[in-house]
């Protein structure tokens, strides 16, 4: 009898395991959603400039052959999608990390404190690497660059690494110090080829924003984490402020421009909430689903696997519509794609009844809402951009970033295939490592060890200057993913 309970107790061990691992991959798909991002952030820089290849390989308004800033140019690409991607998945992560410190009892104080703290070391991060980057060095990189890059690689490790174990709160400290008095002085002897040193004004403008977005969205979570209309009306008046800041002796005109600290604050950049906004009622969703439903029983979907599949083929090709009709000014054929694809959407969800799927009918009204206001936006500003970003740009991409989340998500909780993305999943989970790995050490040793001439000799033209982006995106990804298997995260 002993022995059949201590059998019976093994076996509910083993199952209670089991359900939580499944647990712990219920966010594996927002993971996979911002290592798309940062890889094909990553990519998108690594595409060589010239004639040869197609307009849609390039941000639409900087097309080839010259490759000229033109803001009156409409239409996005794939790569226009990476950042607004990016912002959204951050913006989902919001409820999922927040929500986890309130339910430890974390008080809302400390937590501010935290959301501070994050801010300010996400501006000093922005500062740091832009002034060791190699090409910012010099534009010719030499020896002392390629090494100084590697440094700067190395020296962000004790300053950003997350030290899990029984590790006691001064060694901590010290080795962040230690690695914090490193950064500056390498700051401090650096020179640049205008003759110039140290500038707080020189900063990495993508990792500025996101500092402006973590900051101020993670307060406007926290202030509206239980009021969503408060939330959607904070997001009325920017809008409000956004669409007035350019009448000239206004208040909003003002209030847009103004900034006690230029180099780490403009109000500029908060519009850029358009997208974190959605995602945190994403993550919002999330969070509710992973913490309410009590049992793994409750979340498998009633739908039959060919349903899925067709949900999760939609899902993905909603994205690739959107931007080549958007792209090829083809409007009323992408409304009627949209429709067609939109309906046929809700007519697998009318099938349903899981608790799974009632999730992903949420998420999915929400993406169309989104993306139908982007493009009721998109005869404004004279149709969609990226730069400078109009109003359509915001909504349409916040929707696409659902649709993809959506298909991510039945692939990962469905299907149960997180092995397939485990590259993008380790990716997303160790992104500040991704973002720097390859400007700042895949570059300087490809150099140092002449594999990178090597290689720039043998993929000479265009499509095979692609393919040596590609392998350079698959080293930092594969450099990535090995620090997150030896659980070295870097966290602000």
């Amino acid at each position: 009898m002993a022995e059949h309970t201590e059998v019976v107790t093994e076996k509910e061990i083993r199952i209670k395991t089991k359900a939580k691992k499944e647990e712990s991959k219920r966010a594996n798909a927002l993971d996979a959603l911002r290592g798309i991002a940062i890889l094909l952030m990553i990519l998108s820089g690594s595409i060589p400039f010239g004639n040869s290849l197609p307009a849609w390989m390039y941000h639409a308004q900087v097309p080839p052959p010259n490759h000229i800033f033109n803001p009156n140019l409409p239409g996005i690409t794939w790569v226009d999608l990476v950042f607004p991607f990016f912002l959204f998945a951050m913006g989902a992560a919001f409820p999922l990390a927040l929500r986890k410190k309130l339910a430890n009892g974390i008080s809302v104080r400390t937590i501010v404190r935290e959301i501070t703290v994050r801010g300010l070391l996400l501006a000093g991060f922005a500062i740091f690497i832009q002034h060791v980057k190699p090409f910012v060095l010099n534009g010719e990189p030499g020896t002392f660059d390629w090494l100084t890059g590697i440094a700067g690689f190395i020296i962000l490790f004790p300053i950003l690494l997350r030290i899990s174990g029984n590790v006691k709160p001064y060694i901590r400290w010290g080795i962040k110090a230690a690695g914090i008095l490193a950064a500056v002085f390498l700051l401090c002897i650096l020179r640049y080829p205008n003759g110039t040193g140290f500038l707080l004004t020189r900063s990495d403008i993508i990792i500025v924003v996101l500092a402006n977005v973590a900051f101020f969205g993670s307060l406007l979570w926290l202030i509206t984490k239980d009021n969503l209309l408060l939330r959607i009306g904070i997001m009325g008046i920017l809008i409000a402020i956004r669409l007035t800041q350019n009448v000239d002796g206004s208040w909003n005109n003002w209030l847009w421009n103004y900034s006690p600290f230029p180099w780490l604050y403009k109000l500029y950049y908060l519009q850029y909430l358009f997208i974190i906004i959605p995602g945190t009622i994403l993550g919002d969703q999330i969070y509710k689903w992973m913490n309410e439903s009590k049992t793994i029983s409750n979340k498998v979907a009633s739908l039959p696997p060919s349903f899925m599949h067709v949900l999760g083929f939609l899902m993905l090709v909603i994205p690739v519509i959107n931007v080549v009709g958007l792209f090829s000014r083809q409007i009323i054929a992408t409304l009627i794609a949209d429709t067609l694809f939109i309906s046929a959407g809700y007519m697998i969800f009318s099938k349903s009844s899981a608790e799974y799927e009632k999730l992903l009918k949420s998420m999915f009204s929400w993406g169309v809402y989104w993306l139908i206001l982007g493009l009721f936006f998109e005869a404004y500003e004279g149709g969609i951009k990226k730069d400078h970003p109009t109003m359509s740009y915001y909504f349409v991409t916040s929707g696409l970033a659902v649709f993809t989340y959506i298909g991510l998500s039945v692939l990962t909780d469905y299907f149960r295939k997180s092995r397939y993305l485990s590259i993008l999943i380790e990716n997303g989970q160790n992104p500040m490592i991704a973002y720097i790995a390859g400007s700042n050490f895949i570059m300087p040793v490809l150099a140092l060890t002449s594999a990178g001439k090597l290689l720039a000799e043998l993929l000479n033209t265009p499509w095979l200057g692609f393919i040596k982006g590609v392998i350079f995106t698959s080293l930092v990804a594969l450099l990535t993913s090995f620090f997150t298997k030896k659980k070295l995260f870097w966290r602000t």
